[in-house]
């Protein structure tokens, strides 16, 4: 297997920007290249040890979705293969985990979209019958299907900072009553979608995340990363009971063994030990064959 890779070394682009999982390069005035890596961060610190082949995971899932909800609304991707744009001795780092997209004016939010009582909305509904202060109604109970997807959007935070809940009308204060309305309706169109269709390959989407821009004309785009693990909350369906949390196809495992560590959720981040990594890493490759019935290019 072919180790993690953590950090890319392209040198004949100019990187733009280092997030927390991908490596963002500039090509030219309307395109850049964006190339996933096996970073993983967790309460948010990026961990010093790679899961193996998560960028190529995300990327692939990702663009399954892109294909899958094209009709929907328009999305960052050029078509442009991405080996095409590096020089020959960096073709591997960007073979099946990076894409070549558009440049688009990225909306200042996380478009969350919750479908399920779970999570901090749990906690919330318990405290005060709401989530993100939409008001629910009584009797509830943790896992539940929401009467219909939620549209919570939340502020859009640097690496190594944490998302804040923000209002719809927060949200018009930032680009308007018009779009706001639009990524709304556009998001909860998207969630649908997808749910519906994970239920078919018996993964249910709990709650998921989506980023917006919009290109030099306006029109709105879905950008960034769509439907995976790192972005959604996906359960097995068949594990599947009102009342308990459900196991989930995500860095679960990761988790629980950093809680389980004297460890105080500031950098430098523990170690991982190998078989964390690869359960983790076996999660990620389940939900990616479940839900594409593809196999993973890898190198």
């Amino acid at each position: 297997m072919t180790a993690p890779l953590l950090e890319t070394s392209i040198q004949s682009l100019k990187k733009l920007h280092q997030g927390k999982v991908r490596d963002i390069y500039d090509i030219d005035a309307q395109t850049m290249l964006l190339v996933s890596t096996d970073r993983l961060s967790a309460f948010d610190v990026i961990l010093p040890t790679g899961i193996p082949h998560k960028g190529a995971m995300l990327t692939q899932m990702a663009n399954f979705w892109f294909e899958q909800l094209a009709d929907v609304v328009p999305n960052h991707l050029t078509g442009i293969a991405p080996e095409s744009v590096v020089a020959p001795d960096e073709v591997a780092q960007v073979r099946g985990r990076a894409v070549v997209v558009k440049k688009l004016k990225a909306l200042p939010l996380e478009a969350i979209v919750r479908g399920y009582l779970v999570g901090s909305g749990w906690k919330e509904y318990q405290a005060k019958g709401t989530v993100c202060d939409i008001q629910l109604p009584a009797g509830l109970q943790l896992a539940q299907q929401l009467p219909q997807p939620l549209f919570t959007p939340s502020s859009k935070a640097a690496v190594g900072e944490h998302d804040e809940n923000i209002s719809v009308a927060q949200v018009e204060a930032l680009i308007g009553k018009d779009l706001t309305a639009k990524v709304e309706k556009t998001a909860i169109a998207l969630y649908t979608r997808a749910a519906e269709y994970a239920r078919t390959k018996g993964i249910i989407i709990a709650d998921t995340k989506f980023e917006f821009g919009v290109d030099e004309h306006g029109v709105l785009h879905v950008m960034d990363e769509v439907l995976t693990p790192d972005s959604s909350r996906f359960w097995p369906a068949d594990q599947y009971q009102i009342g308990s949390n459900p196991p989930s196809y995500d860095k679960q495992f990761v988790r629980d063994w950093l809680e389980s560590c004297d460890w105080d959720k500031t950098p430098p981040g523990p170690v991982l030990p190998p078989d964390i990594a690869k359960r983790t890493s076996d999660k990620y490759m389940e939900a990616f064959a479940k839900l594409t019935g593809r196999i993973l290019q890898v190198e």
